[in-house]
């Protein structure tokens, strides 16, 4: 059952959200679950509700732009007992699909309307679509007011112009709303304290990791665990966009898994989330692999999980932990862990938790980028021509000595006369460049072209021999 009736998916596409819309045999979730995962659009044509994104994306942070090419789904799954039910279990999801990566906004949304939709089915879902069809279009710095089911649901849509830290929705024009709207503090930022606190001593590994665009799988005791680890992970960069692939939930059902875990050659640019541990023998030629275990705090502070080399990955019973031999450029930073634990000790909000955490990971991002305005100097701009200038002339030489390592009698054997008097053209152009010292050549290299010129020349009929060596 599809709403709006002319939203156009293929059948594939339907299928893959099929799949990824419940969890997997492993994860045993019981009650209700949301998470998100990310596929790509199969092709065909585009949606008429998006045919004009540039309006948007002109004015959008980089990360929150309409992606061209993937779906977002964001799933709310209930499963409870009921006898009724020849399996013993009701099992049910509601997906809302979209190209914005408005996570935070669309369970908000979900967690109003999945658990009326589960009860009323139908008729619930066909009032939530005529609501939302009048919602106004996402504006970049604007504050929206969406009614949906009775509530007003308020969130102010980031612009490119706003500060690293903007403030939540201004709350000014609550009075004039009947009820009181239900105001979030953001469109897509996770609770990223909470995300992070089983590998919060492995923070900077990580972010460099993903800085590089590593392939990263992400095994997880169930979807919501898995989505959050990899939304969060993809979010450390900002305000730079990744611009790698990520799919926050992934199944061994998806029409891509061939993809992702052929080993005829290296791992994709990809942060995978799993849940089924089978993706753990599949995948372990994978240079990093992110264990996390079910959510649990120990003490004052989260357990957190062990760097390990991938030696120590076991296919069966793989315990938590970061597996990988790469070595960090940057050393755990001890101040932030201090401020963090102090704030578990202090009952902190985690929001104020995720803050601190973020303004961390921002200062580590800038950190990164302020040197690279050097390379718009024109200092920059003349060492680059300089070197590049010597690099080009350097693979040239270097092309030269190959050629005049090459068996040449056998490489004629086969050539037309066309393509044997191309090359005398071009080894006499390049031995005119190296003899006037314009190539790093050797002395050796120079008669042994010279040599070869001649020897190519002997080869061809006299009236040729005639045009290429005038007397």
């Amino acid at each position: 059952m599809v709403y709006p009736n002319d939203f156009r998916l293929t059948d594939k596409e339907k299928s893959s959200i099929c799949y990824l819309s419940f969890p997997d045999s492993h994860s045993g979730c019981l009650g209700d679950t949301q998470f998100s995962f990310r596929m790509r659009q199969c092709g065909g044509q585009r949606s008429p509700w998006h045919a004009d994104d540039r309006h948007y994306n002109s004015r959008a942070p980089v990360a929150l732009q309409r992606e061209p090419a993937h779906y977002f789904g964001y799933v709310y799954f209930r499963q409870v007992k009921d006898r009724s039910v020849k399996r013993g279990y009701f099992q049910k999801s509601l997906v809302l699909v979209s190209r914005l990566p408005f996570v935070r906004l669309f369970q908000a949304l979900l967690s109003l309307i999945a658990p009326e939709y589960f009860d009323k089915l139908a008729p619930c879902l066909e009032a939530v679509c005529s609501e939302i069809d009048q919602w106004p279009a996402p504006a970049p710095g604007q504050t929206l007011n969406l009614p949906v089911m009775g509530v007003v649901v308020q969130v102010r849509i980031p612009s490119r112009v706003d500060k690293s830290e903007s403030s939540p929705p201004k709350q000014c024009d609550q009075e004039n709303l009947l009820p009181a709207p239900m105001v979030l503090a953001s469109v897509h930022e996770l609770d990223l304290f909470r995300c992070f606190r089983p590998v919060l001593t492995h923070v900077q590994t990580l972010w460099e990791l993903v800085l590089l665009g590593e392939p990263l799988l992400v095994l997880a005791p169930s979807p919501d665990v898995s989505s959050e680890m990899v939304l969060a992970l993809t979010s450390c960069l900002q305000p730079l966009r990744f611009c790698c692939d990520f799919r926050p939930y992934f199944t061994i059902h998806d029409s891509e898994f061939k993809e992702f875990t052929t080993r005829t050659q290296a791992p994709p640019n990809v942060v995978l989330g799993v849940t089924n541990p089978f993706f753990i023998k599949t995948l372990q030629h994978w240079p990093h692999i992110l264990r996390v275990g079910e959510p649990k705090m120990s003490g004052d502070f989260p357990k957190q999980v062990k760097l390990k080399k991938p030696s120590r990955l076991k296919t069966l019973d793989t315990k938590p932990g970061l597996y990988t031999a790469y070595t960090a450029h940057l050393h755990r930073d001890k101040a932030l862990l201090k401020r963090l634990l102090k704030g578990v000790q202090k009952k902190r909000p985690s929001d104020v938790q995720s803050a601190l955490l973020r303004r961390h990971l921002l200062e580590l991002t800038q950190s990164f980028i302020i040197p690279l305005r050097f390379f718009k100097s024109p200092h920059f701009d003349g060492w680059y021509r300089q070197r590049h200038k010597e690099m080009a002339l350097k693979l040239e030489a270097l092309h030269l000595e190959a050629i005049c390592e090459a068996n040449i009698e056998t490489w004629m054997k086969d050539k037309s006369e066309v393509e044997v008097v191309d090359l005398v053209l071009k080894l006499r152009e390049k031995l005119v460049r190296a003899q006037s010292h314009q190539l790093p050549v050797k002395e050796a290299t120079l008669q042994r072209a010279q040599l070869y010129i001649e020897t190519v020349i002997g080869s061809l009929p006299k009236d040729l021999q005639a045009v290429l060596c005038p007397p």
